[in-house]
């Protein structure tokens, strides 16, 4: 009886250590790395939380500022911070998307005032070496259709078309808006089904139509010069071009969710840009 006891006891012993080194080993164990996607995602939300951990994110010898309203490096970014009333920032980043080493989000923003924007993020081994941005403050109310800057579909699908959905989007950009090319529009855009996210156009291509009417009996022009940049994954595409609006010099961020080959939404950012002599760096918008 004490032998079988003795061995009951030994093998719980053996079991309650067992158990216990396989918890410590777990509790030990590394946390997956962040993608870039979270890192991105975490750093725009540090801004609201104050959180110092996303910072380490940025490679610290490396960080080239193309907010033209923010001066270059990490102390730039620091300084921006600083300067912001305590407590008034909010960030609620609603969609983030990759392109190889590029990460480019859509983001809800209080930020010396209510803005929307558009970020990109350049990535060199794991760490942010660029960041480009466009802003734009938040309106009132909904667009004519009720739509908002930033509500609809957020996750990307079709993965395997990005190739084939950036291509179409910089053949839209290029033709239409560039070129003046409005009478291929339809090669490009679902004209019964087009949702409009841009807070003074209405859906469809009417609404773009009666947008564009309405500018111009106002004298207004507006022109895309340059891509100059096309970035995408699946079905979302974001284009960076370079123009004018109303003889101001001026950045335009567009995103388009494109579906069955053709565009059927866009979102997007308009951001004047100011004379150089403003710059507080000078590595350009672009």
């Amino acid at each position: 009886m004490k032998s079988w006891t003795k061995t009951v006891t030994t093998s719980s012993v053996l079991v309650l250590s067992l158990a216990t080194a396989a918890c410590s080993n777990t509790s030990h164990q590394q946390p997956e790395p962040l993608s870039q996607k979270e890192k991105v995602t975490a750093l725009l939300k540090s801004i609201e939380t104050g959180d110092a951990e996303p910072v380490s994110y940025i490679n610290p010898n490396k960080y080239i500022q193309h907010n033209l309203g923010v001066a270059d490096g990490l102390a730039g970014f620091g300084a921006a911070l600083q300067a912001l009333p305590e407590g008034s920032a909010r960030v609620d980043t609603v969609r983030v998307f990759q392109d190889g080493d590029f990460v480019f989000a859509h983001t809800d923003y209080n930020f010396f005032g209510p803005k929307i924007g558009f970020d990109i993020f350049r990535f060199e081994q794991g760490l942010i070496v660029e960041h480009w941005d466009n802003l734009q403050q938040t309106p009132d109310s909904a667009n004519p259709s009720g739509r908002t800057m930033t509500d609809g579909p957020t996750q990307a699908e079709e993965l395997d078309s990005t190739d084939a959905n950036k291509a179409l989007v910089q053949g839209f950009v290029n033709d239409v808006l560039v070129n003046g090319k409005m009478d291929t529009i339809t090669q490009y855009i679902e004209p019964n089904y087009y949702l409009q996210h841009n807070p003074g156009i209405a859906d469809g291509l009417d609404g773009l139509g009666a947008a564009l009417a309405a500018m111009a009996e106002q004298g207004i022009t507006m022109e895309y010069q340059q891509v100059h940049r096309v970035l995408g994954e699946g079905n979302f595409v974001l284009t960076v071009s370079e123009g004018t609006l109303g003889g101001q010099h001026t950045s335009f961020y567009d995103l388009f969710r494109v579906e069955n080959g053709k565009i059927v939404e866009h979102w997007d950012t308009i951001e004047a840009i100011p004379p150089q002599s403003e710059w507080k760096n000078g590595n350009g918008k672009f």
